[in-house]
Formats: structure tokens, sequence, C-alpha cells
């Protein structure tokens, strides 16, 4: 298996690509200058605009995620332009635009899925139900907030949005874009959701599946992980249809960096605004480990979400498998199988990088 930095990375999927974009209209390219990692940006001054898709409320390091998301806003590298659900769960929804709130996005759009395979409530609840010594809600939702439909928030998103402009990162189950990929032209736009996903989007980095290219990764081979095995069959038809280029960060990447228990029990603790992702984290272990704040969390999802926003291969984060296809079987393994026309890598994370990716995440996520 051969590997390489991202400096090329559509060098074996311009012919299909190129198909399916000059289709549909001319969209700006994604750049691969010498030495950049996948650069999504159309400048370097210019943010990201992302779309966040999560089952958020299982597991904790959606939330983190997300706070990665808007430190990353604050620092203009990306724009958030919404954040779909893919479990059907309002408190996890309304968990969501607190945390907006927080960060200083109260608009930011909210949807959640009209039915899912599984249904999450474990730490938003607990959190949003935290007061303060007057009584009032520590971490209020937005007044007059209203959640939307997470396909039907996908297609006005991408409807509004400039061709090729958007990059999604999906850290959830692969329902919601599933679903957008059969979606007809409606009021909202006429064209299909294929069509809107293959004149819209950029790319897709997505936490799913785990991948092995040599020994250092064996113990992974056998993974079936977690996001593919909730709707198999949606994880399927992304891999096999999804028309545009994907990255996936397999189970094997973020299980090696870690959360750092000083970290939280410090400066999350004491910014006014990720101290709401502390709260959540605490209730999120008491109810799932014996170690509280001193659990060193994977942090697989932060991963797909640092790729995009931090490009410049100077920074030494991430590089990636050659081109090729990923497979998606019935019982939920994932392989890949290297492909010079296919439309999918792979993230590889030697240790120094994940040494790297690690500080990263410490000096990223809860600065005051």
């Amino acid at each position: 298996m051969k590997f390489r930095t991202l400096n090329g990375f559509f060098s074996g999927v311009a012919g299909l690509a190129g198909v399916v974009f000059l289709g549909l209209g001319a969209i700006s390219a994604l750049r691969a200058a010498d030495g950049d990692l996948l650069d999504v940006r159309d400048s370097v001054d210019a943010p990201v605009k992302m779309i966040f898709d999560t089952d958020i409320g299982g597991d904790i390091d959606d939330a983190f995620a997300l706070g990665l998301i808007h430190r990353l806003a604050d620092r203009g590298a990306v724009e958030l332009l919404g954040v779909t659900l893919t479990n059907a769960n309002e408190p996890a929804g309304r968990f969501v635009a607190a945390i907006n709130a927080k960060y200083g996005r109260p608009g930011v759009p909210v949807g959640v899925a009209s039915k899912s395979t599984k249904v999450f409530d474990e730490y938003p609840s607990l959190t949003l139900a935290q007061k303060t010594a007057d009584g009032a809600a520590e971490y209020p939702v937005p007044d007059g907030f209203k959640l939307e439909e997470s396909v039907s928030l996908l297609r006005r998103l991408l409807a509004e949005a400039e061709d090729g402009s958007v990059v999604i990162v999906q850290v959830g189950y692969a329902t919601n874009l599933a679903k957008l990929l059969e979606t007809p032209g409606d009021s909202i736009s006429p064209l299909t959701g294929a069509e809107l996903a293959a004149k819209k989007v950029r790319l897709v980095s997505l936490m799913a599946g785990a991948f092995s290219f040599d020994d250092s990764t064996a113990a992974y081979r056998e993974h079936k992980e977690w996001n593919v095995i909730c709707d198999i069959p949606a994880m399927q038809k992304f891999a096999a249809d999804w028309p545009t280029p994907a990255v996936f960060s397999g189970y094997e990447t973020g299980d090696r960096v870690r959360m750092s228990p000083v970290n939280l029990k410090n400066d999350y603790r004491r910014s006014p605004t990720s101290k709401i992702l502390y709260d959540a984290f605490g209730h999120w272990t008491s109810r799932n480990t014996k170690e509280g704040y001193d659990h060193r969390r994977p942090t697989w999802d932060l991963t797909s979400v640092l790729f995009v926003a931090r490009p410049e291969a100077g920074r030494g984060y991430f590089t990636l498998s050659e081109a090729g296809e990923v497979a998606v079987r019935e019982d939920g393994l994932t392989t890949f199988q290297a492909d010079p026309n296919g439309r999918r890598r792979v993230f590889i994370l030697d240790e120094a990088a994940r040494i790297r990716v690690e500080e990263a995440f410490v000096n990223l996520c809860s600065e005051p």
C-alpha cells in the first residue's frame, strides 16, 4: 500500500468528478498545491463552509467536535452553515442550539431526523437542566428557536450555497446523507438530492469504518465501527453512490488520539464558553466510566473537523492513503480497495502526527 500526503488528491478522480460536475454547473476546484494538505478553501483567508452532520447525544466526542468547529470559526477558519442530527431526539437538537448560542452563534439552524435507528438522550437533557444560583437555565436555548427536519435542512442549505462550496463533516451514521440522495426535486430546489450533492458539495470528511494498512493498526482490522453498524444500508449507499470525493477517518485514528484530563479539568472548566462541554462530559462519564474527568476519551469526531479546517502541510497532522473505494459488508465491516480512479481515501496517522494532533486539540478547543 502506497501512502502520500494530500498533494494530488484528485489526480485519480478528476475524470469521474469532472463528468459529474460539468453536467451540473461550474465549481471552484479543490486546490492541492505542492506542500498542501487537501485545501478546500477558495483562498488562505477564506473559511471552510461547513455542515456538521452528527449523532450527538450518545458519545461525547460529537459535542467536543462541535466546540472545535466554533473555536475554528472564531479564528475565521470555518463558517458553520448548519447542524443536522441523524437521531430523532429533540433534547439533543436543543442541546446543539444551546452550544451554538454559548459560542455566540445562536442563529445557526439545527435539524433532527424524522426517525432514526438509534435515539440518544443521556447528557444533553442533563446539561440543559442545569440551573444557576437564581434558578435560571445555565445553558438556555435561544428564544424562538425551532428545530427543522434534517434532510429538508440539508436540501435548503445546499440549495442556498454557491456551487462547489460546501464541506460536509459527517460524524454520525450515514442516514441523512443516504436519504438526501433519494430525495426528488421539490419547493426547496428542482434538483434531486443527488444532483444537489454533486453540484454543491466539494468534499465529505467523515468518521466511519475501521481500516488497517500495516501492522501498527492490525488490531482494528475486524472492528465493526459504530457509525456504520447503526445504519449499515445507509453507509453502503453512501460508500457506493455519493457523487463527490470523501475522506474517511477510521476508528483507528481517533482511538489513538485522546483527550487530555488536565485540559478538561482546568481549561474547559474555567472557560466561559467551553464549560458547557466540561459539564456535558461530567454527565456523560458519570454514566459510562468510573474514571470521571480522568477518562482519556478518544477524539474520533474531532479528527474529521481538524482535517478540513487545518489543511497546511507544515502542521503535520494527517496523510492519506492512495485513491480507492470503500466497501461496506452486510455485517458492517469496512474495507478499502486501491483504485487510481477511486473517490475515497482513508486517514493515515503516524506516531509523530498523533502527538501533534493531541496538542492541537488541547490548544484549539478550550481557550477562554
